[in-house]
């Protein structure tokens, strides 16, 4: 769903083949996620096969994609170069705790 925000930020719609062109993914593999996406209400799909975040998707997807801006920051701040700030982001965003996404929060803010 963080992908979907970037591509209707980025390009002012979402497309499955862009989402998997974006994560590197097989069409098949974002088929089955929008799939779920959609039957848990997060997304909708017109005829053309254009995505929509619902209002639910998007608050979800707002709040991943202030996540991995945050981390990167931090990341950054600790000396890692812009580009792999950016890719360990995207891995430690789904998997970190709670208090440990806190933590790292009240340091940022400590150093701005």
């Amino acid at each position: 769903m963080e992908t979907m925000l970037i591509m209707k930020e980025t390009h002012g719609f979402i497309r499955s083949i862009d989402i998997a062109d974006h994560l590197g993914v097989t069409k098949p593999s974002v088929s089955y996620a929008t799939k779920r996406l959609r039957e848990n209400g997060y997304i909708t799909m017109d005829s053309k096969g254009l995505i929509t975040l619902t209002d639910t998707g998007m608050a979800v997807a707002e709040q991943m994609y202030a996540r991995h801006k945050l981390l990167t920051e931090f990341f950054i701040q600790l000396g890692v170069d812009e580009e792999t700030a950016h890719t360990d982001a995207c891995k430690v965003e789904h998997d970190i705790s709670v208090k440990t996404f806190d933590a790292i929060c009240q340091n940022v803010k400590k150093q701005k």
